[in-house]
């Protein structure tokens, strides 16, 4: 038989990973070697000797190409960093969303939010012993005791409240008091079972049984109200559980009670070593369903196949999910993927030569398996694919192989100050990882109140240089750099002292905003920048030297690209080995002017993103003899430049900013718009910081010089966008023109994420759109700001914005900004040596 269509089906399908939990950060206490055992104390030194963990570990140092040991992993996870390691292992995996039980708490562990960059969707389980001991940790209200009603209120109340939020509920009463769980617990019984678990010591940790069946029963309610399913742990797990108890066949007074027969459960971890009697229940009861999570890939080879053939003995295929169970670490969620698939594979190979399956059913059977079954029965809705999700000339490769980096000499530390310049402190690369990591760069308050033509604080930022923060390197972000031999480079994030933000620090402030918008409109917006900028090279003229543009070819020119093609190579390959994904490039319109489009991301991440993309641009331009500038105004008689940024809303991994308004926007996407909108004169101190950009924001330049939107519109600073793939009449983001090179990326998108949450707060709607040139109606429509003096006047007088910014930081911005407009009135062509700046 051949089985290549199969195969085929298996290594490419996208998998629905429908139990995982939480990963730890980089610096997390959780050890890297339980995330391949089950084993704790003692029993974990001899986990290395186990064949699950030796074929493990194999994969995954083959994956990484390092040293085929437990060392060498966590060496080159350790050089590269979480955010790399993550994104390797989840491109291998191919997982198009993943539902996380929450509630298994490790140190430092990320939020259900962070998870979002490396799958398109990303949903919540809710486990209910955790929401009970939470809610039992905190003191009742008025200081009185917990009682069985006041507890029961407030447990049914939280459950409630998130049921349009979450995928399903958890148990793990497995763990506490076994899978025999009475669904008839008397009041009596939980009233005292209550009053054992108050009398111990806190934090709260449930044991007592009547309390757990109390807690699992009225959890059952709720689920069958609102049609959630509930996962319940079944089978092995570590020491804590009492094997004997776990077996799904003590489920049995759960699954013939009458009141709970439309609930729908969900038998965890293939119930090994039980997966027989688990194939039995699902065969039986039309409400039990499987998953294979853990025993995929923590047992043998012989023990993962065993285990699924043994699920499908009795248990039809359209009641059997794959999960990885990954926690703490990428290479869980990456192991148990791709053992999956080849187990898989395996088993439906072989009931195809047994005579159980024909090929096509077998096809049908691993699409189930790996995504269809979760997706109907999690009722997933996968997101609609928006732009940057296809036709990338750049993906993320799948495998990532980077040599060990234990040469490397040099870390530089990287900030953008308020006037938007790149700035680095570079540091040997033993302190870095002996004091750096830890303690952070010492820097000087006046850092942050420099300006683009001095390298001292302007006088009314209230920075001086008494005062000293720490530059506390973000480990997600450290990145080997590509164009020079032994260096990396990372992030900084702004301390007072280590683990106590500056409020003047850029990538604090638009994580605070965004913060906000998601705690009060659980959104998340999403940015995608492309980057307008000019290559130069140098001449001499009567010894002097000066810097011309590299050709003179127009707009989307062939033999402008064909000429500076070794450059753009280049520059596309260092980017995809910093996993920044890019859309396209084209030469632009001005003489010797380029443009690349950058995927969207999370706005954190796009900021984080655009920094290190004008950092690749620069360098390349440098090696081959050639000048970058992203200034917005290199030539005063030619086009400006602009870093334009596309903007969306996410939710539960949708892009919710499209609707089926008349617009083809949601109200949610016109309200937050509109806030922007309102608020562009005050934005643009931010997003066109200098004299220089005011020169760029001209009519007729497509740069927005008007206060209006439109369809489509480029002559408007506010433009909705309908990219390939996007159905007719909707739109998936909205552009800000009036973004340039100059800004600091970070309070830009604070700015812009202020405005759109007063937007959003106020429910304010959107004029209608412009659909001609704003020139042509220039007595009905307001100029933007034409200076940077009328954009920081906009700015004094805008309290959303200095509420949500912080005033502090914006007394820092102002006092810049006057010391820029002060500067350049004085000196007229001082401007031209920005090109060395920006």
């Amino acid at each position: 038989m051949d089985f290549s269509e199969l195969r085929e089906t298996i290594e490419e399908a996208e998998l629905v990973d429908a139990h995982a939990h939480n990963i730890v950060a980089a610096n997390s206490t959780f050890p890297f070697i339980n995330g391949f055992s089950e084993a704790h104390g003692d029993a974990l030194s001899l986990a290395p000797h186990s064949l699950s963990f030796k074929r493990n570990l194999k994969d995954i140092s083959e994956l990484y190409g390092c040293e085929k040991s437990l060392s060498g992993v966590e060496e080159f996870r350790r050089v590269h960093g979480l955010q790399l390691i993550s994104l390797t292992c989840f491109k291998a995996t191919k997982i198009s969303a993943i539902l996380i039980d929450d509630g298994l708490t490790l140190d430092k562990m990320h939020d259900i939010e962070w998870h979002k960059a490396f799958a398109p969707f990303v949903g919540r389980i809710l486990r209910i012993e955790r929401l009970a001991e939470t809610i039992l940790d905190k003191e009742f209200p008025g200081r009185s005791s917990w009682t069985l009603d006041t507890f029961t209120a407030v447990f049914i109340g939280k459950l409630k409240s998130v049921v349009g939020e979450i995928f399903g509920l958890k148990s793990i009463a497995a763990y506490r008091s076994g899978l025999e769980i009475n669904t008839n617990v008397s009041r009596r019984e939980a009233e005292e079972g209550l009053a054992e678990v108050l009398q111990a010591a806190k934090p709260v940790r449930i044991t007592n049984k009547n309390f757990i069946d109390y807690i699992f029963t009225r959890s059952l309610e709720v689920a069958q109200q609102f049609d959630l399913p509930m996962q319940i742990h079944t089978g092995f797990g570590d020491k804590d559980l009492d094997m004997r108890l776990s077996n799904p066949l003590h489920l049995r007074t759960v699954l013939e009670d009458k009141r709970f027969l439309e609930c729908r459960i969900v038998l965890l971890h293939a119930s090994y070593p039980f997966s027989r009697e688990a194939s039995y229940l699902a065969s039986v009861y039309s409400q039990v369903y499987l998953d294979i999570g853990l025993a995929v890939p923590k047992l043998s080879v012989h023990g993962m196949i065993s285990s699924v053939k043994e699920l499908l003995e009795l248990a039809p295929t359209k009641k059997v999910m794959f999960s990885t169970d990954g926690y703490a670490f990428p290479e869980t969620f990456y192991l148990g993927a791709k053992k999956a698939r080849e187990v898989i594979f395996s088993v439906l190979r072989d009931a195809c030569v047994d005579g159980d399956l024909t090929l096509h059913e077998a096809v049908e059977a691993a699409k189930d398996i790996f995504s269809e079954n979760a997706v109907r029965f999690y009722k997933i809705k996968l997101p609609v694919k928006s732009f940057g999700s296809t036709n990338s000339i750049s993906p993320i490769p799948a495998k990532i192989k980077i040599t060990a980096q234990s040469d490397v000499s040099l870390v530089r530390v990287l900030w953008v100050d308020a006037s938007g310049q790149h700035r680095c402190r570079v540091v040997p690369a033993a302190r870095f990882q002996d004091v750096v990591e830890k303690n952070g760069v010492g820097l000087t308050f006046a850092t942050m109140g420099m300006t683009s033509f001095t390298d001292g604080p302007a006088d009314e930022t209230n920075l001086t240089g008494t005062g000293e923060i720490r530059l506390m390197p973000d480990l997600l972000t450290r990145r080997r750099i590509p164009w020079q031999t032994r260096e990396d480079m990372v992030l900084a994030d702004m301390h007072l002292r280590p683990g106590e933000p500056w409020e003047y620090c850029p990538r604090e402030a638009l994580r605070r905003v965004s913060k906000l918008l998601k705690e009060e409109f659980d959104l998340v917006m999403n940015a995608g920048f492309e980057n307008e900028f000019f290559l130069l090279k140098s001449v001499l003229r009567e010894g002097k030297e000066e810097w011309m543009p590299f050709d003179s070819t127009p707009y989307s020119s062939t033999s402008a690209y064909d000429a500076a093609s070794p450059i753009f190579q280049e520059v596309v390959s260092t980017m995809h080995s910093l996993n920044i994904p890019v859309e396209q490039l084209h030469a632009e319109a001005g003489k010797g002017q380029f443009e690349l489009a950058l995927g969207h991301a999370t706005c954190t991440h796009a900021a984080d993103n655009l920094i290190f993309t004008r950092e690749v641009i620069r360098a390349i331009a440098r090696k081959h003899g050639l000048l970058a500038t992203f200034m917005p105004k290199y030539s005063l008689e030619d086009i400006g430049s602009g870093s334009h940024v596309h903007l969306s809303l996410w939710q539960d991994g949708k892009n919710v900013f499209m609707g089926s308004s008349r617009h083809g926007m949601s109200k949610v996407g016109e309200e937050f718009m509109a806030g922007v909108l309102h608020h562009l004169p005050a934005i643009l101190a931010f997003t066109a910081p200098l004299p220089n950009s005011y020169d760029r924001i001209q009519p007729n330049t497509w740069s927005g010089a008007y206060q209006c939107w439109g369809k489509e519109n480029r002559e408007a600073p506010l433009r909705t966008a309908c990219p390939p793939g996007i159905s007719d009449g909707y739109v998936s983001n909205f552009e800000i023109k009036s973004f340039d090179g100059c800004a600091n990326p970070h309070l830009g998108l604070a700015a812009v994420l202020a405005a759109g949450i007063d937007g959003l707060r106020r429910h304010l709607t959107l004029p209608e759109p412009v659909d001609a040139n704003p020139s042509s109606l220039d007595a009905e429509l307001q100029r933007l700001p034409r200076s940077l003096s009328e954009s920081l006047g906009a700015l004094k007088e805008d309290a959303v914005i200095t509420e949500l910014i912080g005033k502090k930081l914006l007394v820092a911005i102002k006092g810049i900004r006057k010391a820029e407009i002060d500067y350049y009135l004085k000196h007229k062509d001082a401007y031209k040596q920005l090109i060395h700046r920006y």
